[in-house]
């Protein structure tokens, strides 16, 4: 006589599926209210063991990595973000007035209006009033 074959899992298997049950505790919904809260905190401790764990691997892995990082790759990155706060230093000025000295120019923008009228009927040029 030929045995048949079994169908599923064969006896003893520990992989069985069947729902409500969690680990050794056993059913959740016939678990007494003292039972849940030690059950959670159990799988809170598990939780937090784990968490540290992960926590401390990937503090080592990044580690690692910040040794392969060369002075000339770090001096690249400096160069690629530079560290400006966007003011510049106010411009030396290079024009000053004939007739009064406390008023000059730097060059950019507008012509000033004072040295448009002390230009306006002379012959005088930008460059007559350049500081030497």
């Amino acid at each position: 006589m030929v045995k048949k074959a079994r169908r599923g899992r064969p006896p003893g298997s520990k992989n069985k599926k069947s729902e409500g049950n969690i680990g050794k505790g056993g059913n959740v919904a016939k678990m007494e209210v003292g039972q849940l809260r030690a059950y959670i905190e159990g799988l809170q401790n598990v939780l937090a063991k784990k968490v540290s764990e992960q926590r401390a691997y990937f503090e080592h892995q990044l580690s690692q990595l910040g040794g392969y990082v060369s002075k000339k790759t770090s001096a690249a990155v400096k160069a690629v973000t530079p560290n400006r706060t966007g003011k510049r230093a106010k411009a030396k000025p290079k024009y000053q007035s004939k007739k009064d000295k406390t008023l000059k120019w730097a060059g950019r923008g507008m012509t000033p209006v004072w040295m448009r009228d002390e230009m306006k009927g002379t012959k005088l040029t930008k460059e007559d009033f350049a500081i030497k």
